[in-house]
């Protein structure tokens, strides 16, 4: 404990290692800083691995490593005929964690996820607006607040969802991240002491680690939480450092202070992969990396206009500068190894001559436009920038005219979803919960303008498609409906689809029970070291 309190600054992490002879710690040299530690307003997966796999769980689970869910904080559900009501029975002694800033008098009821799922959903519930531009991305972009009816307290341990219409991937969807449970009680006290935005701050949890301290754009630092109800971790102390350069994480893992990294670089794979004192894993991921237009500002409100600019940039030329091997191009805004991928799909072609012609055929000339390139690596872009500079080059050639913009990420992504945003950005996505209604619904639903749809495109036919699809429980039917909206979707080009990568994760030998999430996660429950 006393080695906890002194571990101030991820410059005393190397010290803490090399001194921990009895408690167990393991550092993560993190990619970037959270938004904020409650997930529910978040969509970036950096956030979440700091805050809601940590911190949280949900009433289901997805199983370690795969897509298929679990019973977590609720023990079973019922689902009713008509596919309109879901009632689950709570798992008894929960506990919400112990911090320095809070004690629970009580286990977790179906108060806490009353609480959890209003404050998203009602707009005078006391909590809708918390914190300084809190928003419900995620609640919002899946059109929970049309489709939750209302969520009734049976008894302390029984809740019931009403929803207004059949829901296909509802129980996946309670899975994800916006749907963690939060401690009622803990939101009461901040209430009482007129803190509420501490709630993003100082979280409590009922998950596998407990928050103990942050200190910006350096470290994280949790401790194993000793009440959770699967039981407390082999790790005591997990610490991640963050580290935004991925040459930098390299030099750490490969010295020592850390013990696994996110999103090598391309170029570093071969030789980590070399290195004996690694293991090198690596998957296929569940991802698309995008351009999106912003198809409510003359010209892009033109699909002709949006075609065009994709023919004149060439995917390979991206995929040899940005990911060296480890993608491949994307011609869907769904990945090839997500059910109901349309393979008949024909790419637009690299053609820079039909693409000018089309240009001037459209009246456009003379355009100038910027491209927002990400200040941090994602798995579905290694390289924001080098993307971006290609991208420039090859639409100087058909004579438009680029300025590359970037922001940090936290601001990228909040100003990259306003409805009036200037240029096309530069984003992508990994699948949240193994259905295409979460690429499809979420990124280009009618619902997500000004949030997750970031070309703020709402199509009529589209969503009339992925709409009927929610509700329908045949998963042929829905394939056939996802296949239709992907042929929409190419046709009227919101997005230049750039590609899908492979994942690596390099990590210590030490390390054992780390699994590779097919969502993308890092999750570091069931994890554990050799001394």
């Amino acid at each position: 404990m006393q080695m906890m309190k002194t571990l101030l600054a991820a410059t005393a992490i190397v010290s803490v290692m090399a001194s921990a002879a009895s408690a167990k710690t393991l550092v993560y040299c993190s990619e970037g800083s959270p938004e904020g530690f409650d997930p529910a307003p978040y969509t970036a997966g950096t956030t979440f691995d700091a805050s809601s796999r940590a911190i949280y769980n949900r009433l289901v689970e997805f199983e370690h490593g795969k897509t298929s869910t679990v019973p977590g904080l609720a023990e079973s559900w019922e689902i009713s005929e008509d596919g309109l009501e879901y009632t689950f029975k709570l798992r008894p002694g929960v506990k919400f964690q112990t911090t320095d800033y809070f004690t629970p008098t009580r286990d977790m009821n179906a108060d806490d996820v009353i609480f959890s799922f209003d404050r998203q959903r009602i707009a005078d519930n006391p909590w809708f607006e918390y914190a300084t531009g809190i928003s419900w991305e995620y609640f919002n972009g899946m059109s929970m607040p049309d489709l939750i009816s209302e969520i009734v307290k049976v008894d302390d341990m029984t809740v019931k969802f009403v929803l207004n219409r059949p829901e296909a991937p509802m129980i996946a969807n309670l899975a994800m991240d916006f749907a963690s449970i939060m401690s009622k009680e803990y939101a009461d006290q901040l209430e009482a002491a007129g803190t509420k935005e501490l709630l993003n701050q100082q979280p409590v949890g009922t998950g596998p680690y407990q928050f103990v301290a942050y200190q910006q754009d350096a470290v994280i630092r949790y401790k194993a939480n000793p009440d959770y109800w699967a039981g407390k971790q082999a790790i005591d102390d997990l610490v991640f450092a963050i580290t935004t350069d991925a040459a930098v994480r390299r030099q750490k893992l490969e010295a020592g202070e850390c013990h696994i990294m996110p999103y090598p670089a391309p170029a570093d794979i071969a030789a980590l992969q070399e290195n004996d004192d690694l293991t090198v894993g690596e998957q296929e991921g569940l991802n698309v990396g995008y351009l999106a237009y912003n198809t409510q500002m003359a010209p892009f409100d033109n699909p002709k206009v949006r075609k065009a600019l994709n023919m004149a940039i060439s995917k390979q030329a991206i995929l040899d500068a940005v990911f060296q091997g480890s993608g491949q191009a994307a011609k869907n805004p769904i990945p090839p190894t997500m059910w109901s991928y349309n393979n008949a799909v024909e790419d637009d072609a690299f053609d820079p001559e039909a693409a000018k012609q089309m240009l001037a055929d459209e009246g456009v000339t003379d355009l100038s436009m910027k491209i927002w390139a990400m200040p941090v690596q994602r798995p579905y872009n290694p390289n924001a920038r080098r993307m971006a500079e290609v991208m420039q080059a090859d639409l100087g050639n058909i004579g438009v005219d680029v300025e590359i913009v970037s922001y940090e990420w936290g601001e990228y992504l909040a100003r990259s979803s306003e409805v009036d945003r200037d240029g096309a950005v530069l984003l992508g996505w990994t699948g949240d919960n193994g259905d295409p209604d979460n690429f499809l619904a979420v990124l280009l639903g009618c619902d997500a303008v000004g949030g997750s749809n970031r070309a703020q495109w709402c199509n009529e036919e589209f969503e009339a498609l992925i709409q009927k699809a929610k509700v329908t429980s045949d998963v042929a039917e829905r394939t056939k409906l996802y296949e239709e909206a992907q042929v929409v979707f190419k046709r009227e080009a919101p997005w230049n689809t750039i590609a899908h990568s492979k994942v690596f994760m390099p990590m210590s030998k030490k390390v054992t029970g780390f699994v590779m999430d097919p969502l993308g996660y890092h999750r570091f429950d069931d994890v554990d070291i050799a001394e």
